[in-house]
């Protein structure tokens, strides 16, 4: 089971440097406007969380209508995959909720000797394939353009665009969707918005899904402070980009002081990154690592090795402490 981790441990009260928590607080802005709606928690957001998508709907160019919020993307990750995962088809390594929820997989291997990246032009669908997921930023970003291509040359399955990290870095596609009808386009205000707690994942979808997943779930998913949260923080995007160039230069300056350790780090756009510690094994590392109160990620890998962990970021203070620790198991390896 990953979820409780990729969830950053739950109550785990040390340093947390997993792939989903942004270690940054939310803005002042978000803080004081979930702190205006408190009071008035006990009556429900709008139907459909009107103010959110009508503000979503102006800032991305798209139609109201296709957009459909939901408390975390996780569960709007489940019922696309419940309704279109019968045949997924990935480009590994990527989220390791796909694996879990798609029906069945097949895979497109991006190579630790290609750093991981990959050219969408190449690629190669599978007969039957009902569902393409792709994660854009990825640690680091596919270059897009090839994407239209691919919608006319495969016009049965749909495409998934996982855009969670996109405030971090990468260009979207979620205009788009208005011109392909089989483009799906999937974010979370949490990654790059300092949100995680508050839950609050969104779809950009075709008419007739979006209307399905809105006429088939809680019409009023969010807490008055989520969305309150939500709404303060996408009206401050100026913000959010000054923190995310900070945090990617964080985690740049991680990468580099891993490397001083013997460790092996790839390119990421994000605040997180892979890394590969062999000879040593990343579980053994990471429970070593957990005992002494510093919660890292694994990459369960087999096809890479049981090198891989994935780092995110902490704040500076964090970084050195988790870097102390890691010299020193890696040290008594």
């Amino acid at each position: 089971m990953t979820s409780l981790l990729e969830k950053g441990g739950g109550t785990f009260a040390g340093i947390k440097m997993l792939l989903c928590e942004n270690p940054l607080p939310p803005i002042e802005e978000a803080i004081a406007a979930a702190q205006d709606e408190l009071a008035r928690s006990n009556y429900y957001t709008e139907a459909y969380s009107v103010p959110l998508r009508r503000l979503l709907s102006d800032q991305i160019g798209v139609p109201e209508r296709r957009i459909h919020i939901n408390a975390g993307l996780e569960l709007i990750l489940r019922q696309l995959f419940a309704r279109l995962g019968k045949r997924v088809h990935l480009l590994t390594p990527t989220y390791a909720l796909f694996p879990e929820i798609a029906a069945s997989y097949s895979e497109t291997h991006l190579l630790p000797q290609d750093q991981f990246a990959f050219g969408l032009a190449k690629l190669a669908i599978p007969p039957g394939t009902t569902l393409v997921a792709i994660v854009n930023p990825n640690g680091g970003t596919f270059d897009i353009a090839p994407l239209p291509d691919l919608l006319v040359r495969y016009p049965q399955p749909h495409f998934l665009v996982d855009e969670a990290f996109v405030g971090m870095a990468g260009g979207s596609v979620a205009s788009w969707v208005s011109r392909h009808r089989n483009l799906l386009v999937t974010r979370t205000v949490p990654k790059a918005h300092n949100l995680a707690g508050f839950r609050v994942g969104y779809g950009i979808l075709p008419e007739a899904l979006a209307d399905d997943l809105n006429q088939n779930n809680d019409a009023y998913p969010l807490a008055r402070p989520s969305e309150a949260a939500a709404i303060a923080t996408l009206r401050y995007e100026s913000k959010i980009r000054e923190r995310a160039v900070a945090l990617h230069g964080c985690a740049r300056e991680l990468a580099v002081e891993l490397e001083k350790l013997g460790a092996k780090t790839f390119p990421s756009r994000t605040y997180s990154f892979l890394a590969d510690l062999a000879p040593h094994d990343a579980k053994t590392i990471a429970a070593r690592l957990r005992a002494r109160q510093v919660l890292v990620k694994p990459l369960n890998a087999p096809r890479l090795g049981p090198g891989y962990l994935r780092v995110t970021t902490a704040l500076p203070e964090d970084n050195r402490r988790f870097l102390e620790v890691m010299r020193e198991v890696l040290r008594r390896e």
